[in-house]
């Protein structure tokens, strides 16, 4: 069940409250429950789904850590955030 549907049958629910059951009452919520617990997780198109799978087999990431790393560099390359460049030929003397 996608989101639509979920907001949809709450939408439904909350028009015609007095007419609803509690017991459908009880599912709706607990299904609308359910979908806010698990909220973090991104809807791709099936193109972008393939090319996160294919970049997360590559670098050895799950699906999560795959997007946060995508949206991360797409983020340092459009000056969005900082870019933390290592001093390679530099000395390091141990202090912070």
């Amino acid at each position: 069940m996608n989101a639509t549907d979920t907001a949809s049958l709450l939408q439904d629910a909350a028009d015609r409250i007095a007419d609803i059951s509690r017991a459908d009452l009880q599912i709706i919520l607990r299904r609308a429950a359910l979908r806010l617990r698990n909220s973090g997780s991104i809807t791709l198109d099936d193109d972008m789904e393939e090319a996160v799978r294919n970049v997360s087999s590559d670098l050895v990431l799950t699906r999560e850590d795959a997007i946060r790393y995508i949206v991360r560099e797409w983020m340092e390359k459009n000056t969005y955030l900082p870019v933390y460049y290592l001093d390679e030929d530099g000395n390091v003397d141990g202090t912070g």
